[in-house]
């Protein structure tokens, strides 16, 4: 375990939350992944759901499900959504390997495809671009509403939000995982918080 360093205080995003709309509700989330789970498809939890299934708490709203898929399942999971009201959001900078689904309701998933080579590392587009999930970040395992779910690994987690310059959100994701997991807190987070009072020392 990578030594943990003091935290004054991880950035809430829980305040008024249960009066908050959720756009994507971990009832909603379950039904996904037992749909497909069900037809023999597996499915890794990204973004800030997959935070929360390493966290097992929700601690704060979220405006899509981000998932990773094997290509291969595409054609099936595409069937299975649209049988569900799931249809294309037709974004400008969709690809085949990186899509939004959504239904009428608004509820949204974002899908990346992958390959996983030899190694199990987990392919992101076409090869020469050089970008994929490394095998580690698909051995994560968390919990949503109870259920046990397999998500991108904390370490690796934390690392994807990295060499950008974080928002809020972000913030309240990586101080909470290396809080949790005794990860050291990468450089651009031990700054001031954005529109917080707080700052990780």
């Amino acid at each position: 375990m990578s030594e943990q360093l003091p935290f004054s205080e991880v950035p809430s995003n829980s305040e008024g939350f249960a009066a908050a709309e959720r756009k994507m509700p971990a009832d909603h989330v379950i039904e996904v992944i037992e749909l497909l789970n069900s037809h023999g498809i597996n499915i890794w939890i990204d973004g800030g759901w997959g935070v929360d299934a390493l966290l097992e708490e929700q601690t704060r709203e979220h405006g899509d499900l981000d998932v990773a898929i094997q290509a291969r399942d595409l054609p099936k999971m595409r069937a299975l959504m649209k049988e569900r009201g799931y249809n294309d959001k037709g974004e400008e900078h969709a690809r085949p390997w990186n899509f939004i689904l959504k239904d009428h309701t608004g509820h949204e998933i974002d899908v990346h495809a992958i390959n996983l080579d030899s190694a199990g590392n987990g392919i992101y587009g076409p090869p020469e671009n050089g970008e994929m999930y490394p095998a580690s970040s698909l051995s994560g395992t968390g919990v949503i509403a109870g259920r046990q779910v397999q998500c991108i690994s904390a370490e690796d987690m934390v690392e994807f939000h990295s060499g950008y310059q974080p928002d809020h959100n972000d913030f309240h994701d990586v101080l909470a995982l290396c809080k949790k997991y005794g990860i050291d807190i990468p450089e651009e987070y031990r700054q001031l918080p954005p529109g917080t009072g707080h700052s990780p020392r």
